[in-house]
Formats: structure tokens, C-alpha cells, sequence
């Protein structure tokens, strides 16, 4: 691996490049922190979709893609004199000391839960008025209600044994059923919402990402739906033709795969 001050030396060659970039290349030169907005979310997912891989080398080429973007918004930033790479840097580091105090100052905590207690404390101290402040508005739902659930959890907001999650699960599912068969449309929707919620709060205390569960089915149904296509392919049938009992058996070999 590389040293320090190889490391140091990389992160300064990137500065530079970012520098030749805004200053010589027509499309580097238009760049707001608006249009690169959408960008950097999509390098976010292609992160994500690598890690949930575990391709190294992916992982890897995206973190530098990323990275690139913080330079970018630095950059930018420093063009109007409100902020710089420096900045960036400093404002992290001194929100990491401050946030850690039983590793910079003399807090002594038990476990990892105890920390995440601490950390919503001290947000709450530097003047925020609620602990779901930090939860950006435009998340995507269901990392949201991830996000909201382990924000509450860290100042006693919670369930205390999984069976009562389960059990409040099984409580929205009824009341689901029950407005189908109503058939108000609007509190389906309602009721559907509140058995996703609940579903993803009992994931947290199976200790599941449930972004990361939903993904992998996805990615699950896409490869065996995929083969089913392209078994479809292979007999020269497309699938609008095949019964649903045709297609079963294309389905079930590739579960098996």
C-alpha cells in the first residue's frame, strides 16, 4: 500500500488536474454545483451497486469518481471565495473530534450503541431542534424511514424485543386487508405505507439492510427473468405467447441455477 506521503502526493496531483480542468476545458468551465448534482448521486448508486458486488477493482474506480466530485464542489466553492478544499477538510475533522469525545476527550461508552446515543446528543446540543434534522428530504422512501428509524432509536425512541416489531407487522397487515376490503383507495395507500414501515423497522432488529435485501432481489429476478427470455429465444417464441405454465418451467430452471 501506499505511504502517507504518497497518498498526500495523489490527493495533490487531483487538486492540480482539478485546477487545469476549470480553468482549459469548455465542459469543466460551465459546471455549477446544480448540474453537478444529479451526477454525483448517480456516482453514488454505481458506488453502492460495486459494493453490494464486492467488485474491488468497481469499488475502487468509483470512489475516484466520487472523490473527483468533492474536488469539484471545493473548487467551485473557492471560485467564490466561501469555502475550499481546506475548508472542506477542517470543518470534517473538527466535527469528528467534537463528536467523539470518548476518543478526544474522557466520555467512556460501553459499545457501538452507546456511541450512536452520544453522537445524536451532541447534534442536538449544537443547536439542532430535532434529531430528524439530519435526514435529507430528498432520499429516496425507503432509505429514509431506515434513516428516521435509526435516528429515533439513538435517544431511547424504540422497540425493545423484535417479536413486539413482528407483532406490530402483523398489526398493519390487517389493517392493510382491511381497507381493501373497503376499497378506499387513498387509505390503502396509507395502510400499505405503514406495513412497509413497520417491515423495514423489523428488518433493523434482524439486523438487514432492507435496501440491501430489496437489491439483492432485483438483482435476483432480473438474472432469472433474463433466462427466461432468453430460453424464450432459443424455441423462437416471444414471451407474449408463452402461457404463464410455459414460462414456469424456464422460471424454475433458473431458480435452481
Amino acid at each position: 500500500m501506499n505511504t502517507r506521503q504518497q497518498q498526500l502526493q495523489a490527493f495533490n496531483r487531483l487538486l492540480d488536474i482539478m485546477d487545469d480542468l476549470r480553468a482549459k476545458c469548455p465542459w469543466d468551465k460551465k459546471q455549477t454545483l446544480e448540474s453537478l448534482r444529479h451526477l454525483t448521486i448517480e456516482e453514488t448508486y454505481e458506488l453502492g451497486d460495486a459494493i453490494l458486488n464486492n467488485d474491488l477493482p468497481e469499488i475502487k474506480k468509483e470512489l475516484g469518481d466520487l472523490l473527483l466530485h468533492i474536488v469539484f464542489y471545493a473548487k467551485i466553492g473557492s471560485e467564490t471565495d466561501n469555502f475550499d478544499m481546506a475548508d472542506v477538510c477542517n470543518d470534517i475533522c473538527e466535527k469528528l473530534i467534537h463528536r467523539h469525545p470518548h476518543i478526544y476527550g474522557d466520555v467512556v461508552v460501553a459499545d457501538e450503541e452507546e456511541v450512536k446515543q452520544n453522537w445524536e446528543k451532541l447534534k442536538l446540543k449544537e443547536g439542532k431542534k430535532s434529531v430528524l434534522e439530519g435526514v435529507p428530504k430528498s432520499l429516496p422512501a425507503l432509505v429514509k424511514a431506515s434513516r428516521i428509524q435509526d435516528k429515533v432509536k439513538g435517544v431511547g425512541f424504540d422497540w425493545e424485543e423484535p417479536h413486539q416489531v413482528w407483532d406490530k407487522v402483523q398489526e398493519e397487515l390487517q389493517e392493510l386487508q382491511d381497507e381493501v376490503k373497503v376499497g378506499n383507495q387513498d387509505k390503502i395507500e396509507a395502510e400499505f405505507g405503514d406495513v412497509l414501515f413497520s417491515m423495514i423497522n423489523y428488518a433493523r432488529f434482524l439486523k438487514v439492510n432492507p435496501e440491501d435485501a430489496l437489491e439483492r432481489t432485483n438483482k435476483k429476478f432480473i438474472k432469472r427473468f433474463m433466462y427466461l427470455e432468453s430460453k424464450a429465444g432459443e424455441l423462437g417464441k416471444p414471451l407474449m405467447d408463452m402461457t404463464l405454465a410455459e414460462m414456469d418451467v424456464f422460471w424454475n430452471e433458473a431458480k435452481k441455477l
